[in-house]
């Protein structure tokens, strides 16, 4: 079949074709319904369904005679650690923490929050918790404790599973302190927390509440997969919101097993026994779908990585452990090998390796900037494939289809709708624009199987955010344009979420912790260009009258205020002092335009601004 038949089947005849993309799925009931509307228009996929998520990563893969195949290969070079587990001991040990977990009282619809470095035992906790139908919610590591606090707060956890430090480049952070620092702030109280003590740092205990992963396992039994209805939620995953309170994005259990089975072979032409190396975080939703779940359910070997894209030790990091792994698909994001790219731009590490056994690089998470694309080509002679997906989809939106069909790529283009999304861009009433116009990109209603049913414990919100500002469709949060040939392009947000090395942050929550010092009147932050990250948060401050504070000094302030309240991945490390803030005659603050200018871009000048001249004072701030 080629890419427009078997789109044009999931589009016209959706539950035909997703009733044949569940054949694959070895579910305890298979479902007889396929999908069950819902006044919002969104639906429920396999509402009669059962599985177990587990049960289709790991069990399923030892019933089919892999249990002797690599599951799981792990590879820290800030540590000199490598392991590896095959899918039978990758079972046992889950089965086994599963056991552990159900024996402190964690049963089918607890929340577990899950605080920890890249070490198979994130794998573990999570597989663990599926196993026994325990909701977890994973929290990215170089989180402040302030930004774990408020996920305690919304997903009210039963517990929090951490580790005793994590390790970056040059530096070991203890995770024991920010996780109690975080109960204590919480209103919220977890009835206790394992942690897993790395040699590195040994953690402090608490009496009565933290107990020790290693004694918890030592007396575990394994535990049984446990049926779950594929609609009940498998974990809540929190993305930036636009109003600085962080989005608990639900995925359930069924959909999200089909889609990712499906996507394994569509986006990355993924077979069973192939060794797939998604180079992200578990605290992000590629860790999830693409270390975590979506190798396991293909059968593939998955490879999670403690270290950098540069400096552990070197720029050729990545090119070491595709050939010491034969890993045959790399997915990272841009801002890795514009890393790379920096520290060895003539690709000289490339050359000390053997990389023959990859087959394709795959990118999304950031715009994929033509040098680096080219760059990748040029040096490797290998397909360089962007993708576009979002938190919320949990998979790719629009990728180039390689498993059915490979298509000419197009720079700057992710190419062409995935099978299940009816991709349009429209413009605010909702009405397609014509080709080659820039519009808001939506996807029409139902969403495919895999992507986000709820915000957790607050539907409304949910509505307000994806449903409600387009009627008819899923709000992306993106502009862009399809062009003639149908091939999509994404141009960037349309909200004040940002993009910071392939993360989502929120500018409005950094606002909030800015306008928070004693000396600040007013301020605004947007997203900067970087070369390295993509974007980078820029901020302008108004100093209160009489207020007396050096700059330098209060932009170190600003700086460590921002990495205390929301962490080091924010990146903000400018602030700018300024007379006065551009705004429109209501009183907006034209952030499109401080962006433009910070970019150095040429802007027009908005006929509702209150006083142009301020565009020419902060511009000539710039150039100084």
């Amino acid at each position: 079949m080629d890419y427009n038949s078997e789109f044009r089947k999931s589009i016209d005849k959706p539950e035909e074709f997703w009733r044949e993309k569940a054949g694959s799925i070895d579910w305890i009931q298979p479902p007889e319904a396929i999908w069950q509307a819902t006044d919002n228009g969104h639906g429920k996929w396999f509402p009669d369904a059962t599985l177990n998520t587990s049960d289709v990563a790991l069990d399923a893969n030892v019933r089919a005679g892999r249990g002797d195949q690599k599951a799981l290969i792990y590879d820290s070079p800030v540590t000199g650690t490598k392991c590896s587990y095959t899918y039978t001991e990758l079972t046992n040990e889950v089965a086994r923490f599963a056991g552990a977990l159900k024996a402190r009282g964690i049963n089918k619809g607890d929340v577990v929050i899950i605080y920890m470095p890249m070490i198979p035992e994130a794998a573990i906790a999570m597989l663990g918790c599926a196993r026994i139908g325990a909701v977890h919610s994973v929290v990215f590591g170089g989180f402040a404790a302030h930004e774990l606090a408020v996920r305690i707060d919304d997903a009210q956890p039963k517990a929090v599973i951490t580790a005793s430090c994590g390790i970056e480049v040059a530096k070991v952070i203890e995770y024991k302190p920010l996780v109690d620092k975080a109960i204590e702030q919480a209103s919220h109280k977890p009835d206790f927390c394992v942690v897993y003590q790395r040699p590195q740092v040994k953690a402090l205990m608490q009496d009565g509440r933290d107990y020790d992963w290693s004694d918890l396992m030592a007396n575990a039994e394994l535990a049984d997969p446990v049926p779950v209805k594929a609609t009940d939620p498998l974990y809540v995953l929190y993305t930036s919101g636009t109003t600085g309170k962080p989005k608990g994005v639900v995925r359930d259990n069924g959909g999200h097993a089909v889609a990712l089975k499906y996507s394994m072979k569509l986006v990355y032409d993924a077979n069973p026994g192939d060794v797939f190396w998604a180079a992200s975080d578990v605290g992000w939703v590629v860790g999830h779908s693409y270390i975590v779940y979506a190798p396991l359910f293909a059968g593939c070997t998955t490879v999670l990585y403690e270290g950098k894209p540069v400096r552990t030790p070197d720029a050729g990091a990545f090119w070491r452990v595709v050939q010491e792994h034969g890993v045959n698909l790399l997915f990272t994001a841009p801002t890795a090998f514009r890393a790379v790219r920096k520290e060895d731009p003539e690709a000289d590490h490339l050359s000390r390796y053997d990389i023959n056994s990859l087959r394709q690089i795959f990118l999304a998470g950031e715009r994929l900037d033509p040098p680096t694309y080219e760059w990748l080509k040029e040096h490797t002679q290998l397909p360089i494939l962007d993708h576009w997906w979002q938190t919320e989809t949990g998979w790719a939106i629009c990728c180039n289809p390689v498993g059915i069909e490979t298509m000419a790529t197009k720079p700057g283009s992710a190419t062409v709708p995935s099978p299940g999304y009816n991709v349009q861009v429209v413009d605010p009433r909702g009405s397609q624009v014509p080709a080659g116009e820039q519009g808001q990109i939506a996807v029409k209603l139902p969403l495919p199987p895999g992507c986000l049913v709820t915000v957790w414990g607050d539907d409304q919100r949910f509505q307000d955010s994806y449903l409600n500002p387009i009627p008819g469709f899923y709000s992306s949060g993106d502009g862009g344009f399809i062009d003639d040939d149908g091939y999509v392009f994404v141009m960037g947000r349309t909200d004040d979420v940002i993009n910071v090395a392939g993360h989502r942050l929120s500018t409005g929550e950094m606002e909030e912790v800015v306008a928070s010092h004693p000396a600040i009147a007013e301020c605004c932050v947007v997203g900067a260009h970087d070369d390295m990250k993509g974007q980078v948060p820029l901020g302008l401050v108004l100093i209160k009258d009489g207020a007396t504070i050096d700059h330098d000094e209060l932009e170190e302030e600003l700086v460590e205020m921002v990495r205390d309240k929301i962490g080091a991945i924010a990146c903000f490390r400018r602030a700018l002092v300024v007379e006065r803030l551009p705004k429109t005659r209501s009183g907006k603050i034209l952030r499109r335009v401080i962006r433009q200018i910070a970019d150095g871009e040429e802007y027009a000048v908005p006929s509702t601004i209150d006083d142009p001249a301020i565009l020419e004072e902060i511009s000539e701030q710039f150039r100084h």
